[in-house]
């Protein structure tokens, strides 16, 4: 079972850093409710900016695709490497 959950989890990186080698930048659309208080992006804002239309613009760092795919990758080989039980 712990096999199987690594592995999945190694895979779902790999996957995102993979998708990061295709993707320039991200547009999200989020419908901002007025009477919502604004929340702090501080995290968040780390590589967030905004567009002209003042939509959210996600632009992921050249390094992120190659980090995300090599710690998928590791996970994934440490998911095979794990002792079978008996």
């Amino acid at each position: 079972m712990v096999r199987s959950l690594f592995f999945a989890g190694g895979l779902f990186v790999a996957l995102w850093g993979g998708s990061f080698l295709m993707v320039d930048e991200v547009v999200l659309t989020i419908k901002e409710d007025p009477k919502e208080e604004q929340r702090d992006d501080e995290f968040r804002g780390l590589f967030m900016s905004k567009d002209a239309n003042n939509r959210q613009v996600f632009n992921p760092p050249e390094w992120a695709a190659f980090s995300l795919m090599s710690i998928g990758t590791v996970t994934m080989l440490y998911a095979v490497a794990l002792p079978k039980r008996n």
